[in-house]
């Protein structure tokens, strides 16, 4: 009995001093904050939370969005057994240990089991795969919360048979009412701009906001006062880590390409500077350039690839932070080109003609005359060389019959492509002047 006694004022204690966010972790479904689409009335987490007919699922979403939260609800309202692991911390024994426990659970008492795996996307395949028959038997029920695309992070055969539930960043409506409780459990007032500056700085975020406000609560207490005002929510705020996970890296660099395409400088330099400061490859940055490049600038500004191949080997060269500008200066000249696809289109028509059915010969007059007997073949016979002609450029068949007529490369009339569109113009028209190239004796 003392010691019953001593562990209860030891936790008492403890949650005293635990973080604003942890003591205002809801105890109802009410109290969620900002995931109305999941646990609303009649929304269907909460219908099977309420039912205690929870299956396995995975709640993913952006950190201080609540899936820890919902997890522990559901601790309140289960009759069944409930265990949580860390899978930072968590090997593949522990697991194993936790299926044998739900076993004897189900078979002594028929009482079953759920497992709360935090970060689940820290699990290892091996570690996923053991979990698997136990989730597919129903002998545990999953709940795995994680910050990263589970389509990218968790095993196929563990993520068909979980339910996907996705938590959305805080509204700042949400983060308001967060941040009114908080100041209610702190015995504090505070500046509706103060506020309003807590909410705007937490980025969707809910244990960021609280955390910002016990630590404003602090300062103003330090000096003397029951109400915070904006100067200690602003010292409190200092920095925050840049949100960019693996979903991240995809939608930021998606976003970069295309405000580069669409001529926007000032929208690459700031995509590029997100990405640089929250840590990204700087050799995959340069990589999608000179892709970039050629598939949407290509002929339109030829140098632009040049540029591109440059800051790629100054990043190879130089390395960070030094080749950050080496980047920007490719990231403005490629935004600001001219821009042409022309080249991407011209190779895919050229490539679905050569995939198609057909011979694909080469005429007899390309054909390589170097070897003995090639000529006996009729290797290279009927050849031009362009050169011999004064324009430096002769009209003769260059592809198979079937294709000849198809017009794969159509210049745009965008920056130096415009002069590329004359010169294969008067080509065109069987003229002998301003040859657009040479070719060489084979």
């Amino acid at each position: 009995m003392a010691s019953d006694l001593f562990s209860d004022a030891a936790q008492e204690r403890l949650n005293r001093r635990a973080p604003l966010a942890d003591r205002l972790r809801p105890t109802n479904l009410d109290d969620v904050v900002g995931q109305a689409h999941l646990v609303g009335p009649g929304r269907p987490l909460r219908r099977l939370i309420e039912a205690d007919r929870l299956s396995s699922v995975v709640l993913w979403g952006p950190p201080g969005t609540g899936k820890t939260s919902l997890a522990r609800l559901v601790a309140r309202l289960t009759s069944k057994e409930f265990n949580e692991l860390s899978a930072v911390s968590a090997s593949v024994k522990d697991v194993r240990e936790l299926i044998a426990q739900a076993g004897a659970a189900l078979g002594e008492r028929d009482v079953g089991t759920i497992l709360f795996l935090d970060e689940v996307h820290r699990f290892n395949k091996a570690q996923q795969d053991a979990l698997l028959p136990s989730v597919e038997s129903g002998l545990l029920v999953l709940i795995g919360a994680t910050t990263e695309n589970p389509y990218f992070e968790v095993n196929a055969p563990l993520l068909s048979r979980s339910t996907l539930f996705r938590l959305e960043p805080l509204d700042e409506e949400a983060l308001v009412s967060l941040l009114k409780r908080g100041l209610e459990a702190e015995g504090m007032a505070a500046d509706t701009a103060a506020i309003e500056l807590l909410a705007d700085r937490a980025t969707g975020d809910g244990r960021h906001a609280l955390t910002s406000l016990e630590v404003a609560a602090a300062l103003a207490t330090g000096r003397g006062s029951e109400q915070i005002n904006v100067s200690d929510a602003e010292a409190a705020l200092g920095t925050k880590a840049i949100l960019y996970g693996r979903d991240e890296h995809y939608d930021v660099i998606s976003a970069f390409i295309k405000s580069i395409r669409g001529s926007d400088a000032d929208a690459g330099l700031y995509w590029l500077a997100r990405m640089l400061d929250a840590g990204e490859d700087a050799r995959f940055i340069a990589r999608r350039l000179v892709i970039l490049a050629s598939e949407d600038i290509g002929m339109a500004d030829p140098m632009s690839l040049l540029i591109a191949d440059a800051a790629a080997r100054a990043v190879e060269f130089v390395g960070l932070p030094e080749a950050r500008l080496n980047l920007a200066h490719a990231v403005v000249h490629l935004a600001t080109a001219s821009k042409s696809n022309r080249v991407t289109v011209g190779l895919e028509r050229a490539g679905a003609d050569a995939r198609a059915a057909g011979t694909g010969l080469v005429p007899m007059h390309l054909r390589d005359a170097h070897y003995k007997g090639a000529a006996d073949l009729g290797h290279g016979d009927g050849y031009e060389y362009p050169h011999d002609d004064p324009a430096g450029w002769v009209a003769q068949q260059y592809r198979p019959t079937e294709v000849e007529g198809n017009t794969y490369y159509d210049p745009s009339v965008h920056g130096f492509e415009a002069e590329v569109a004359e010169r294969m113009a008067k080509h065109n028209d069987g003229l002998h002047d301003d040859p657009l190239d040479g070719g060489g004796k084979q």
